[in-house]
């Protein structure tokens, strides 16, 4: 009787309490003081070549969960918080990308590596679009997964799809309108640029969601688009010199596909494509262990 109500108990447990991205325990966490005015919360674990992933908007730095696992068996892997977002502070500014990259190198020095590679998704791609061009010669690799960079073609066609409303979905009564209801705004995001209604699942959207929720993360949020026409204009310079270093541009077949390499090739000479099947904008989530072995595949 009593090891039945063990069993039950266990999977009553497995049931009540799925799970949301987390990265691996064993990592170790601090946070670091960007000069640029923000305090960066950092998790890093794992040993051997230094691999810095940067995440994007709807979600925080346990996104990388499944690479961050595969990549530490022979990686330093560090995965950083983007300022507002997730543990990171919440400062009133900053959140140009070329900004943002400063905070990143921060967190690459502070911790005392050097030269890393770079694998991004969605808004990190533009701050690992900046970081690379700031620090050509401190990137090994770059990866940039799904999403456009401002100011680069075909940018402009990307503005007048009604799809990317969120661009221009932000200031003070935008967050009076998703105060208390953000996991509606974020569903909305979720749903429109999935390949699968099913993913993110429940528990994670629930866990970004909240994550948002805190004080001041919403306008933090919006703050990473409200910055796209300093953006642009500080892309227009990086782009006169053009990135060397190898670069994977990976786009989801329901997402961004081939489109993803068609506007790197416009920022650097040197840049493989590959186009995740079946899968829409959330590779982590829709197709973890494919995108991992075209990650791995690049590094190694």
């Amino acid at each position: 009787m009593i090891r039945h109500a063990v069993v039950l108990f266990i999977l009553l447990t497995t049931v009540c309490y799925a799970q949301h991205p987390s990265l691996p325990s064993s990592f170790q966490s601090k946070t670091i003081h960007s000069p640029e005015g923000a305090d960066i919360y950092v998790r890093w674990g794992g040993t051997g070549p230094v691999a810095v992933l940067i995440h994007g908007y709807a979600e925080n730095s346990d996104s990388w969960a499944p690479l961050a696992a595969d990549l530490m068996r022979d990686h330093t892997v560090v995965v950083p918080d983007l300022r507002g977002i997730g543990r990171s502070s919440k400062p009133e500014g900053g959140y140009d990308k070329k900004t943002q990259a400063k905070d990143m190198r921060a967190v690459v020095t502070t911790l005392g590596f050097d030269k890393t590679v770079v694998v991004a998704h969605d808004i990190g791609n533009m701050v690992a679009y900046a970081y690379s061009a700031m620090y050509p010669d401190k990137v090994q690799r770059l990866v940039v997964m799904d999403a456009p960079i401002p100011g680069i073609e075909p940018w402009n066609t990307i503005l007048l799809n009604p799809g990317v409303w969120h661009f221009n979905f932000h200031g003070p009564d935008a967050e009076r309108l998703v105060a208390g209801r953000e996991r509606i705004y974020f569903d909305r995001i979720w749903n429109d640029f999935t390949g699968d209604p099913s993913k993110p699942d429940e528990d994670t959207r629930n866990f970004f969601t909240a994550t948002y929720a805190q004080p001041g993360g919403m306008r933090a949020g919006f703050a990473q688009f409200t910055a796209f026409s300093t953006d642009a204009k500080d892309n227009a310079v990086f782009e006169q010199t053009k990135l060397t270093m190898p670069v994977l541009a990976v786009g989801g077949e329901k997402s961004f596909g081939a489109l993803q390499a068609e506007i790197m090739r416009h920022v650097a000479i040197n840049v493989q494509e590959a186009v995740v099947p079946h899968s829409g904008h959330w590779l982590m989530e829709e197709s973890p262990e494919y995108t991992v072995n075209l990650v791995r595949k690049f590094l190694e």
